[in-house]
């Protein structure tokens, strides 16, 4: 993660999702990367599997179906959540921020939408986490970027980008 070019609020969010100050500081302070598989399975459907790390705390890991179907997850970090993903194209999407600044080719081929929410009974919390997810140009270079779409407990509402370098493929 590109923490020059990335929205400082991402703590805010945080935050408001119940994640406690000293586990907030260190991923802060941590250099967060991901680690990307993109596939299709053997029925056609496709997946984005990412491993975060970080250090001081283990990272989260993100397995997300395409095809836009209800799933509950308990992640260590974000606590109990439901989530559905998908890939859709920017016109069909209601919010202009999840809609603006992307790449011809991401327009083309669709974003990925993912979106997530505590799952309140078993977690205690309230919010929603609305996110595309496609490549923009910054400063001339392609960058993989989310947009963020934030609704808090109290009906906080947060628009933020969060932006990655390219490392490179994988070491093996």
């Amino acid at each position: 993660m590109n923490k020059t070019l990335t929205d400082p609020r991402t703590d805010d969010i945080l935050a408001l999702q119940g994640v406690g100050w000293f586990t907030r500081k260190v991923i802060d302070m941590s250099s967060i990367t991901l680690a990307v598989k993109h596939y299709k399975d053997n029925g056609g459907v496709e997946h984005i599997d990412i491993d975060q790390t970080l250090i001081g705390i283990p990272g989260t890991s993100e397995k997300r179906t395409l095809w836009w179907k209800e799933r509950e997850n308990y992640d260590h970090i974000f606590g109990h959540v439901k989530g559905k993903s998908r890939r859709i194209k920017v016109d069909e999407l209601d919010l202009e921020f999840l809609k603006t600044g992307w790449t011809a080719d991401t327009i083309e081929h669709g974003v990925v939408q993912s979106y997530v929410e505590s799952d309140t009974p078993k977690s205690g919390t309230v919010w929603i986490g609305n996110q595309t997810w496609g490549i923009e140009e910054l400063g001339g270079e392609r960058r993989y970027v989310r947009h963020v779409k934030f609704t808090g407990p109290q009906a906080e509402d947060i628009e933020l980008r969060v932006v990655y370098d390219y490392v490179g493929p994988k070491k093996l």
